[in-house]
């Protein structure tokens, strides 16, 4: 009998938890204001985000690429009380839709929003994270982990998440040299793969989600 990505897909999402009320509304919204709500983490993306923080408990998170705030929300529902997590964004326009659903989640006292480039912001907030979670421009990816790992910003037994790492496939294929978005992910799999501080697996969930550890 044959079945198609559909399928899976339904069968999935009916044999996992729940996302949250409050998710469940932001997806809507985020498709009904954003110009692009597929960048949107979506159900089970953010319950493995959130089934992730819980499993390593950090206390400090950082997020590249806020977007609608999806993801920092499922993310802070699994964070300990005592944990926060500073979300990063270039784009203040829909910042308002993350503040606004992370305080009807009961969340805002965990998810610190900044917007401009993380190149500039991340080095300024001077934070060594316990998770970071990377969905920002796909163009910067080589600079986001070259700060990261050399600014001080992760440490032995951190993690790395890196979303959209497999790019519809296109990174395993000969690159488009016209492709800037292509290239720059084939540059930051290529260079997490030889990097022997760090251990890494791609999992093939949604667009490739890269799991990084700093050894």
């Amino acid at each position: 009998m044959q079945y198609n990505e559909k399928d899976i897909d339904i069968y999935v999402r009916g044999h996992s938890t729940p996302e949250s009320d409050v998710l469940r509304e932001l997806d809507r919204q985020t498709h009904l204001r954003a110009v692009q709500p597929r960048m949107l983490s979506g159900h089970i993306q953010g319950k493995t985000m959130e089934m992730m923080v819980r499993m390593l408990r950090p206390r400090r998170v950082l997020e590249i690429g806020t977007f609608t705030g999806y993801s920092a929300i499922a993310m802070a529902q699994g964070l300990a009380e005592d944990a926060y997590i500073d979300t990063v964004d270039p784009d203040d326009e829909l910042e308002y839709l993350c503040a606004s659903f992370a305080e009807r989640a009961g969340l805002s006292d965990r998810i610190r929003i900044h917007t401009g480039s993380a190149l500039d912001v991340v080095p300024r907030l001077g934070t060594c994270y316990d998770l970071v979670y990377i969905d920002g421009d796909k163009r910067e990816y080589p600079e986001y982990y070259d700060m990261l790992m050399q600014g001080g910003h992760v440490r032995g037994g951190s993690f790395i998440l890196a979303d959209n790492t497999l790019w519809d496939g296109k990174v395993a294929v000969p690159p488009d040299k016209r492709d800037d978005h292509t290239e720059a992910l084939r540059r930051f799999n290529d260079t997490v793969a030889s990097d022997d501080r760090v251990e890494v697996v791609i999992l093939p969930l949604r667009d490739g989600l890269s799991i990084i550890r700093v050894k």
